[in-house]
């Protein structure tokens, strides 16, 4: 489980992610590994948020939110793959947490 808030936790299975090839400059190994990550979260259909949370996430994905409800973050800032895995899940919690956090 991953602690969000003392009252939201997300269940593990709830996240998916896709290492994809990072885009920009990166030497000769740049077209060979993947180490950008897609995390996919589906806010529409957590059974771990409540109503209001959901709500305010969907508003503040903005354009990261596709028309069947899921949240995408790409996270490439690193050239590490297990860096990029954590800057993705870091951000999700971010964004969680600020949208549980009452207006």
């Amino acid at each position: 489980m991953i602690r969000i808030t003392p009252r939201i936790s997300l269940d593990e299975s709830e996240l998916q992610e896709e290492f994809i090839r990072a885009s920009g400059p990166g030497g000769q190994h740049v077209n060979k590994t993947e180490t950008a990550v897609q995390l996919r979260f589906d806010v529409r259909h957590s059974p771990n948020l409540p109503d209001p949370v959901r709500y305010r996430l969907e508003r503040l994905a903005g354009s990261r939110l596709t028309q069947d409800g899921v949240l995408i973050l790409v996270a490439d800032r690193y050239r590490s793959q297990m860096r990029n895995r954590e800057d993705a899940r870091e951000r999700l919690i971010d964004l969680i947490r600020e949208a549980a956090a009452p207006p």
